[in-house]
């Protein structure tokens, strides 16, 4: 009955609507097409008293009914008044819809009559509104239950409408009353004991009731019974796969005492945090077993996640292994590289002159080096002369061989596709061990749900020496000398012996041309829309800063589009001192470690996520001089969007922020494209609100799986999962 196609059901034209523009196949993906929201029909209302532009239910007579054609003939209206004695109202109906009301709608017919009241040249109508006819026995109650009926609301498109979508339902459901007869044979997911546990409804009466409820009880009931359905599936493909994960072999690597890493923390000026202490011990015992760690390093920006990957790797070269650590930019791959070898100093310098004895060679891959400088690294790794390769998905490509590839660091798990990671992993005699690093915070249902096959350590404390950072947010529209002494603060910093950064969201200089910073910036609001104000360009800004405000100063440009060799130069001097104010798009969102930099102004700060806004402020206040940030915005005080940056300006914790983000972008880009296959499987289930839920279906899963791993005893579980794991989630969870 689920797996029959619409098209046998529905009819060719209207499958085909559904399958292109909902992804709707099957009777089975029709069921599963919750409503979005329900509306009641209105309050029993008198004509003479009817409100405008809310919905409405009548009890009236037919007292007239005319077909009219405009169009040459070729369209069609059918005009109906109808009289409760208090006032006259009109109904409109157009086109197709025309026929069954005129075969209904006699004159003298009593009926009831719902839909939205409009307005239309001066008089009250409802344009196409649902009715019933009332035979001569019809009393108050039918009437009643006409009115406070809940009508489901479907996520619908425009080739098809809600009402067209709730008509494809009724006739897979068949007649009120009778829904049995369609839902017979349903595979219920959930084991009956777990099921009766909870106290959640059956499978069939859950859809029932979500697509017919006939109280608002009804829907919370049949919605707790499918959020259930949606984590509890997911929870046990991914306690699945961590325990198939376990049952891989992976080479031990455990670090030689007196070797490697003990020279690099005994030339280390700073004893690490509590934090980091903790954290690598997690990583160092997942290292030293025989199946491959999967671990997800979450860390405040700043918080010294970088460390802690360079001594694991540290670890994993002492034990005879390689390790490779991939960026998401070239920038950033140039950046680690160059802030790793300068933290190990001779270690970085194996086998060449004035290296030390226990040291390694720290090699760059990236895809504008030249052609010598990328052949030595390649020979430096496939020898293993080289130790520690930093690149970008360069490391990726079929020519990149390893001599003994032990452990992978993915650097920002949210710009990495999975494909990527599991190419790098391919590269192992035996799968090699995954470290993710994130600067974005995760809230614990969101790692819960997508990066549930990785364990998950998090580094909440910042380095001692780091800075607080003042935020606030410049009104530059309400109020422009607010920005005025924006400019004034960037001076007032660069005066005092500091440096600053100017970010905008699009580079300029190319028409049409979003650059490398709206990538992942938040989706235009519709402020925006109405501003209809192209963003702020890195091209346009810097060269008004350097003829205005900023004159006197050393300003300089740094953006994706310019050559590796520039963009590095810009870096190093900014680095060094060289430069004031450097105007950016978000190429210097991660990585980017200047600690010399105090001030940061973000134009157009309302076109940028949450996450992004926090990560961008990240990069100051990372000396012993305190940051400030100020986030520079056109947007009116009520909206949204000011609301957004407000929040950002008031807290510095990205875990708070994070939950913010979630809040109002809801899942869909949270879970991003890398996890599509998961996206699409979450209908009910609100990842921010069910924590609860996810908590507890992953505790259930767990015990099914670690009794059961073949679910031998749960045929219906296993026919849920092959469902939901078609061939891209397949992959998805396989890769993650």
């Amino acid at each position: 009955m689920l797996d029959e196609p619409l098209k046998k059901v529905l009819g060719g034209n209207t499958a085909k609507v559904m399958a292109d523009h909902l992804d709707l196949h099957t009777v089975g993906d029709l069921l599963h097409h919750y409503p979005r929201r329900y509306a009641e029909r209105g309050e029993l209302t008198r004509l003479s008293d009817l409100p405008l532009d809310e919905h409405v239910t009548v009890v009236a007579q037919v007292a007239d009914a005319r077909v009219h054609t405009f169009n040459g003939g070729r369209g069609r209206r059918l005009e109906v008044t109808i009289t409760d004695g208090s006032g006259r109202l009109q109904l409109v109906f157009f086109g197709k819809g025309v026929h069954k009301p005129r075969s209904e709608l006699q004159p003298g017919t009593r009926a009831m009559f719902a839909g939205k009241v409009s307005v239309f040249n001066r008089k009250r109508q409802l344009a196409h509104p649902e009715f019933k006819t009332l035979g001569a026995e019809s009393g108050a109650e039918a009437v009643e239950a006409f009115a406070h009926q809940l009508l489901p609301l479907y996520p619908a498109c425009k080739q098809m409408e809600s009402w067209q979508i709730q008509q494809a339902i009724d006739t897979v459901l068949g007649p009120a009353g009778h829904e049995e007869t369609a839902l017979a044979g349903l595979v219920d997911p959930l084991p009956d004991s777990l099921r009766e546990g909870r106290g959640l409804a059956t499978l069939p009466e859950a859809l029932r009731k979500i697509h017919r409820p006939a109280t608002k009880t009804d829907i919370a009931l049949a919605r707790d019974r499918l959020k259930w359905d949606e984590a509890f599936v997911l929870q046990v493909a991914l306690a699945r796969r961590r325990r198939a994960d376990a049952q891989l072999p992976a080479a031990p690597r455990k670090p030689v005492p007196d070797g490697l890493l003990t020279a690099f923390d005994a030339r280390l000026p700073f004893t690490l945090t509590e934090g980091q202490r903790r954290v690598s011990e997690e990583i160092f015992a997942d290292l030293a077993t025989d199946h491959p760690m999967h671990r997800l390093l979450q860390g405040e920006v700043g918080s010294g996640k970088t460390m802690v990957a360079l001594r694991a790797m540290l670890g994993v070269v002492d034990a005879g292994g390689q390790a490779a650590m991939l960026a998401p930019t070239e920038v950033l791959a140039q950046q680690h590289h160059r802030s790793i070898t300068e933290m190990m100093g001779e270690l970085a310098e194996g086998g060449m002159l004035g290296g030390a004895e226990q040291g390694t060679k720290v090699v760059l891959l990236t895809g504008s080096m030249g052609a010598a400088a990328r052949r030595q690294a390649l020979l430096d790794l496939v020898t293993g002369e080289a130790g520690i390769v930093i690149g970008t998905h360069a490391l990726i490509e079929d020519k990149v061989q390893f001599h003994d590839l032990g452990l992978v660091v993915v650097d920002e798990q949210h710009r990495f596709g999975v494909e990527q990671r599991d190419a790098l992993r391919s590269k192992g005699k035996q799968p090699p061990h995954l470290l993710v690093m994130t600067a974005t915070p995760i809230p614990r249902t969101v790692a819960m749900t997508v990066f549930g096959d990785l364990e998950t350590s998090v580094l909440d404390q910042l380095p001692s020496g780091r800075s607080p950072i003042a935020s606030h947010v410049v009104p530059a529209k309400d109020k422009p000398h607010f920005l005025t002494r924006a400019w004034e603060r960037v001076r007032e910093e660069v005066a005092a012996g500091h440096q600053g950064y100017v970010v905008c969201p699009r580079i300029g200089d190319d028409a049409g041309d979003e650059g490398d910073a709206s990538k992942g910036a938040a989706s235009p609001s519709p402020e925006d829309e109405a501003e209809k104000r192209p963003p702020l360009a890195v091209v346009e800004v810097a060269e008004q800063l350097i003829k205005g405000p900023l004159s006197d100063l050393r300003v300089e440009v740094l953006h994706g589009r310019m050559q590796p060799e520039a963009k590095d130069d810009v870096m190093r001097r900014f680095a060094a001192g060289e430069v004031d104010v450097l105007v950016a798009t978000t190429v210097i969102e991660v990585g980017v470690n200047v600690p010399n930099a105090t001030a940061m102004v973000i134009m157009d700060a309302d076109r940028f996520g949450v996450s992004q806004l926090h990560q961008l402020r990240g990069r100051v206040g990372r000396g012993s001089a305190a940051g400030l940030c100020l986030l520079v915005t056109d947007m009116p005080e009520a909206s949204p969007a000011r609301a957004r940056l407000g929040a950002v300006a008031a807290t510095l914790d990205g875990f708070e922020l994070s939950r913010i983000d979630l809040e109002q972008r809801r899942e869909g880009d949270v879970l991003g494209q890398a996890q599509s296959g998961v996206r699409s499987s979450l209908r009910v289930l609100a990842v921010i609100d069910d924590e609860e839920v996810i908590a507890a279906a992953r505790e259930e899963a767990a015990a099914i799986v670690a009794d059961d791993p073949e679910l031998t005893g749960y045929p219906e579980l296993r026919t849920a999962l092959d469902a939901l794991l078609d061939k891209e989630r397949e992959e998805y969870l396989d890769k993650g």
